[in-house]
């Protein structure tokens, strides 16, 4: 099981930049998902930019989120890597 979420910056090429609870931080690209109808909103009302943490989740709608675990497996390391 990955650690939980605990911040999130969303930029505008449609990647996520997430950091998790044992400070290590991954960067996550959206835009393969953006095809998928769960996804599609995030590209067409700009609402990606929105995106936020909710209970180590990122969130972007009581509809749409992404696991920490997709994001910790998938999503490629950040040098610099862990905080505190």
């Amino acid at each position: 099981m990955s650690p939980d979420a605990i911040s999130v910056t969303p930029h505008p090429d449609f990647t996520l930049e997430v950091t998790f609870a044992t400070g290590d931080r991954r960067r996550f690209d959206m835009r393969p998902y953006l095809a998928y109808p769960a996804f599609a909103p995030l590209a067409e009302t700009g609402l990606f930019m929105k995106a936020h943490v909710v209970n180590g989740v990122v969130t972007w709608t009581d509809t749409i989120d992404l696991s920490p675990d997709t994001l910790w497996i998938k999503g490629e390391r950040v040098e610099g890597n862990v905080i505190g």
